[in-house]
């Protein structure tokens, strides 16, 4: 049986052939967004993500155990990547716009401690945005944090605690909390 029938069996595929189901491409979009990758961007690093399924499974390579993490780790890669060929401006300079066109009045209180939480993400190093997004935004464990990427669960524990800090420290800096 080819990899992509068991994903599609083990219920992944809500469409024929589409290795993502529609919780899952929600998890990836948010984990794309989290890590800084523009509204307009997102549908592509969805198909991004799809593609490297298919890949994986046109190699004959075995499927994911966690199709979800799995993909939400590709994702975060994804946005590290989108990181690293744009300018930190030009990247702040989006969110800012995008985060104004959704702006309700009612929730300005939240659009600044959103604002101060993009920024604070955009100042961490790329290991230590990337755990805590793939931890608190895509709602992984440590320990598939750890397997995905390839690295002790100590070492997800140590980043996390140091972005973590850096983040509290800059929020309270902004005096936003």
């Amino acid at each position: 049986m080819s990899v992509l029938r068991r994903i599609t069996r083990r219920g992944q595929g809500e469409q024929q052939g589409d290795p993502l189901d529609a919780a899952q491409e929600r998890r990836v979009r948010a984990v794309l967004a989290l890590g800084g990758v523009p509204q307009a961007d997102l549908p592509d690093g969805v198909q991004q993500v799809r593609l490297r399924l298919l890949e994986r499974a046109a190699k004959g390579y075995e499927a994911p155990r966690d199709v979800s993490a799995w993909a939400a780790v590709v994702a975060s890669n994804l946005a590290m990547d989108w990181h690293r060929a744009k300018k930190r401006q030009e990247r702040l300079g989006e969110r800012l716009a995008s985060l104004r066109q959704h702006e309700h009045p009612s929730g300005e209180d939240t659009s600044v401690l959103s604002l101060a939480v993009a920024q604070g993400l955009d100042e961490l190093p790329d290991q230590q945005r990337q755990v805590l997004v793939l931890r608190f935004f895509a709602d992984l464990p440590v320990r598939s944090i750890a397997h995905e990427l390839g690295v002790p669960e100590g070492t997800v524990k140590s980043r996390l605690h140091t972005a973590v800090r850096a983040l509290r420290a800059r929020l309270h800096e902004d005096e936003v909390v």
